[in-house]
């Protein structure tokens, strides 16, 4: 019964809603994905293409000396180490694996167009959270993110101040509701890994990951100061083990490519039948790694303490790049360098396993398993980072409220380790669609002020030049 709840909701975003034919092939589009690129597209003409002119700005906005943050607030620099907590985790493994096994090879593709026109949308929302952030007399420093500009913009429709705002409050229940089933994505993922691995039962991997993860997330100020160390070590290495499985299978790259832009247009048929499935799988993948638009990740930028809303936005737009472009590809290419009858009939970790067993022996197996329980660790601690401001806009200042939701979220974490693999993705998808929706309905009308902002940095770096 309740799956076919959660399966009905999700049918309304991610159904097809638009149908064009093309020749011999049929082009469906869900609402959710017509939204994200016409936002994309919107934005990214709007700002002039920024992310093609400025993207050496983003690198050196990056690498620059980060200003001395005040007590409680974040670096740039830490604000996109959450964000890309997050972004490098699951979405990178478990996310492409589900899209290449439902959409495809073509639906890689789909999952760069998503970063190209996404790193736009994540500029417009992460300068806005920056614009109306507020002080947190909770955990110092700053709060913010898309129930607070979604608050501020209905304040100033009304012309009157109140206490909540529905469209804000809808945004913070969905983000929870969301990162509650990517608590679920988490737990279940790790387990089927080392059960793969180590033959280790569910239940007991499960045990030790929320006995490991409730010793972190339910201290005060212990969040960004793991996640500072974890996770340049982990997206670096796992970069390295993909350089060297590229390298060993050099001559069989060129093949991959064809694959995926073959399978992009539909020229190649495939197990899913229409170009819509792949459209859809890689968009809704893409943005399930990466996060753009969504509202997730202004949830972190808004910590962050500088001398240029600007700043925060290049930083969080160079923050999709890495997600998607190289991690995600770095997914990609692992499972199909490998040949089909390897990975036939399988899905999720039981099929990545595989993979990297075929790559790289017994080595491969337990490489992943760890890999995957240190992104699935980063995801968990990055989203209840996430959680902190929409639960003190639900509910206030208190630090109750904010113990209880992390005790929920850990809750999901052991449930989801022995649930269902389709019903957790499917949570997930719903909470992360409610909020691009709900966040698409200020973006748009606030988007002449995030312009401006960017403009204004342009000319204050022109006049430093001269």
């Amino acid at each position: 019964m309740i799956e076919k709840i959660v399966n009905f909701i999700n049918n309304i975003f991610s159904g097809p809603a638009l149908t064009i034919p093309l020749g011999n092939v049929t082009l469906e589009l869900s609402v959710l994905v017509i939204l994200l690129i016409f936002m994309g597209i919107y934005f990214t003409i709007g700002l002039r293409f920024f992310p093609a002119r400025l993207f050496p700005e983003m690198l050196r906005v990056v690498t620059s000396k980060q200003k001395k943050n005040e007590k409680g607030a974040l670096s740039g620099w830490q604000a996109l180490v959450v964000s890309t907590a997050t972004r490098v985790g699951m979405g990178n493994l478990a996310g492409v694996v589900a899209a290449i096994t439902v959409g495809g090879a073509g639906a890689v593709f789909w999952m760069w167009v998503t970063a190209l026109v996404g790193a736009s949308s994540s500029f417009v929302e992460s300068v806005l959270a920056q614009k109306y952030k507020v002080e947190d007399p909770l955990y110092g420093g700053y709060k913010g993110g898309p129930a607070y500009y979604i608050h501020t913009l209905a304040e100033r429709v009304a012309q009157r101040k109140f206490r909540y705002s529905i469209i804000a409050v809808l945004f913070a229940i969905s983000a929870l509701i969301c990162w509650s089933g990517i608590s679920q994505v988490v737990g279940n993922s790790v387990t089927e890994a080392f059960e793969n691995a180590f033959h280790i039962k569910p239940l007991y991997t499960i045990i030790v990951l929320v006995a490991v993860s409730a010793v972190i997330v339910l201290r005060k100020k212990a969040t960004v100061k793991v996640l500072d160390i974890v996770v340049p070590i982990m997206a670096a290495c796992y970069f390295v083990i993909t350089i060297l499985i590229m390298v060993k299978n050099f001559a069989l790259i060129p093949g991959v490519f064809g694959r995926i832009f073959a399978e992009a247009f539909g020229i190649r048929k495939f197990a899913g039948g229409t170009l819509g499935t792949v459209v859809m799988m890689g968009v809704q993948r893409g943005l399930f790694s990466n996060e753009a638009g969504s509202g997730s990740a202004p949830c972190a930028a808004a910590t962050a303490e500088t001398d240029d809303p600007a700043k925060i936005g290049l930083t969080q737009s160079l923050g999709v790049f890495i997600d998607t472009i190289i991690i995600c590809s770095c997914t990609a290419f692992i499972v199909l360098l490998v040949p089909e009858t390897v990975t036939a009939g399988l899905s999720g970790m039981t099929l990545l396993y595989n993979v990297m067993v075929y790559h790289l022996g017994e080595f491969g197996g337990v490489f992943i398993a760890i890999t995957l329980w240190l992104f699935a660790f980063s995801t968990f601690i990055g989203v209840l980072f996430y959680a902190r401001s929409n639960v003190s806009y639900l509910f206030g200042d208190k630090m109750l409220p904010q113990t209880l939701f992390k005790i929920f979220a850990l809750a999901m974490l052991f449930v989801g380790g022995l649930a269902s693999y389709k019903l957790v993705w499917t949570i997930g998808d719903i909470g992360i669609a409610l909020m691009t929706v709900f966040n698409a309905m200020a973006l748009f009308p606030l988007f002449g002020e995030a312009r401006q902002i960017l403009k204004d940095y342009e000319q204050k770096k022109k006049l430093n030049k001269k």
